[in-house]
């Protein structure tokens, strides 16, 4: 019989039941929701870790590259050492420069703890073996730097290859150096490395060196690559700061 307004009566159909999960497919989905968070903290961390202290380690040693040079600019004429008489060694002995490693002027300071080299800089050593200083007469100038994260100024250091410059400038002075020897993984407990002579590059007299140390593989802390080059000659910086050959 037909309705009193013209349209068929309907009649709703009860919605099916939902199926019940069990417990098994319950644990598993608890499980893939805290594998799903974790990566992406995870991701956050990476991001953290290999981006984000890149640009504020960055910008802090660029504030403090600023600063030696304009307490370059004021402080008095050098003295017979090539120093200073005002010279500060925590805020900067100088400037790093490896043009195969494409990562500019790199500020070297104090020390090689932690809280050092965060800030974007490659420190020289004070222990276990205490560092030359590049206007001394003889020794072993020993840097480090991060490879990952915090500025990794020695990011590129695989690149570095036998022949190539490195170069260190200070208020007065161009130091260049010429590397000799590359060693690609070494125990980072082993401190001959940075001896004053560098005997496990091959050295058996006192000289003027330059060691370069950092940690690898890349992303890794487990062993160390060394750098080692020996100074070739000096040059006098002039009133325009007018870098030398090998870094035009």
């Amino acid at each position: 019989m037909a309705s009193t307004t013209g349209r068929e009566e309907t009649t709703s159909q009860p919605s099916p039941p939902k199926a019940k999960r069990g417990p098994v497919a319950s644990v598993f989905g608890v499980i893939g929701e805290l594998l799903i968070t974790a990566g992406l903290l995870l991701g956050l961390f990476v991001v953290y870790s290999l981006w984000w202290t890149n640009v504020t380690a960055d910008k802090q040693a660029d504030q403090q590259a600023d600063q030696v040079r304009k307490h370059w600019a004021a402080a008095p004429p050098a003295g017979q050492d090539g120093k200073a008489p005002s010279f500060d060694t925590k805020s900067g002995i100088g400037f790093l420069h490896v043009p195969s490693m494409k990562n500019g002027e790199v500020l070297i300071k104090k020390g090689t703890a932690v809280s050092v080299l965060n800030q974007g800089v490659a420190g020289y050593y004070t222990s276990p073996v205490k560092s030359a200083l590049p206007w001394d007469k003889k020794g072993n100038v020993t840097l480090a730097a991060h490879r990952d994260g915090h500025g990794a100024k020695f990011h590129n250091i695989h690149k570095v290859k036998v022949g190539d410059p490195v170069v260190i400038e200070t208020r007065d002075t161009w130091y260049v150096y010429k590397v000799y020897k590359i060693l690609a993984s070494t125990s980072k407990y082993n401190v001959n490395t940075i001896q004053q002579i560098p005997k496990e590059s091959g050295k058996s007299k006192p000289g003027r060196y330059l060691t370069l140390t950092t940690c690898t593989p890349i992303y890794t802390s487990d062993y160390r690559y060394i750098v080692w080059s020996q100074l070739v000659r000096t040059q006098k910086v002039d009133k325009d700061r007018t870098p030398p050959p090998e870094l035009r």
